[in-house]
């Protein structure tokens, strides 16, 4: 398969374990993504690669008037409809499937773009952050949040690696200075940052994509050998459990 038949496949047979999964749907971070529409009072939003649909909802608690969640996954858009009826959001919600690198919105449709947890399995991201930008009006914001990786080389290297083991469609998690570029690139303002930790306890994060056992063996063999800067950062248990870098970025379209 293509990178995004992959990713597609990968987390439409996944679907419902990433609706209930406590890394996705719980956190600061979805509150604070309810308050920031609600104070910027967005009427429009787009959820890029929404997978199962927390962004959404959040944006959908804040009374945001219109909210496209998008993603390549067809089962996963499946899930956001189901979910959204049921937490009486479906009146204002609506799914399109699609790649993040070429949205089917016009020009200006949208007051505020986010994506949550998605960026790292897409193809290109910084033709997916022109799009973002093309498709927000004129002061409109864009809010990623995302996976980071250190920027050290060596943490930067083991981090790419237990991610690519655990999930074949994973492409890459980026460095903050390499997000910054990229947002400014795409003629986005010097974006705000905030960072936090992100517990992954090691048998949940491997069930929840269905990694193979031979990739598990691999992992459990990767962790074992990891040199001691790596095992301190990370802080890796004896069960493989594992921290990781996680980041806020916020801004807006010059």
């Amino acid at each position: 398969m293509d990178q995004h038949h992959l990713t597609a496949d990968r987390f439409g047979s996944m679907a419902e374990r990433y609706l209930t999964s406590s890394v996705h749907a719980s956190g600061a971070d979805l509150k604070r993504l309810t308050a920031l529409a609600h104070a910027s009072r967005a009427a429009s939003a787009l959820d890029m690669g929404c997978g199962a649909g927390h962004a959404s909802f959040a944006l959908a608690r804040a009374g945001t008037e219109r909210i496209v969640a998008y993603d390549l996954s067809p089962r996963m858009l499946d899930v956001v409809t189901q979910e959204a009826t049921v937490r009486g959001h479906a009146a204002h919600l609506t799914t399109r499937a699609g790649p993040a690198e070429q949205l089917p919105f016009a020009d200006a449709s949208f007051d505020l773009v986010v994506t949550r947890y998605s960026a790292h399995h897409w193809l290109d991201v910084r033709r997916a952050l022109s799009e973002a930008a093309r498709v927000l009006k004129p002061g409109g914001m864009v809010v990623v949040i995302d996976v980071v990786a250190p920027e050290s080389p060596l943490l930067d290297t083991v981090l790419q690696t237990v991610e690519i083991l655990r999930d074949a469609s994973h492409v890459r998690d980026y460095r903050e200075s390499e997000w910054r570029a990229m947002l400014i690139a795409a003629d986005f303002s010097p974006p705000a940052a905030d960072h936090w930790k992100l517990p992954m306890e090691f048998r949940s994060w491997i069930a929840r994509i269905g990694t193979p056992a031979r990739r598990v063996a691999a992992l459990e063999a990767v962790f074992a050998e990891l040199a001691q800067e790596a095992r301190d950062y990370f802080k890796v248990a004896a069960d493989c459990s594992f921290v990781i870098d996680a980041a806020w970025f916020e801004a807006t379209k010059r």
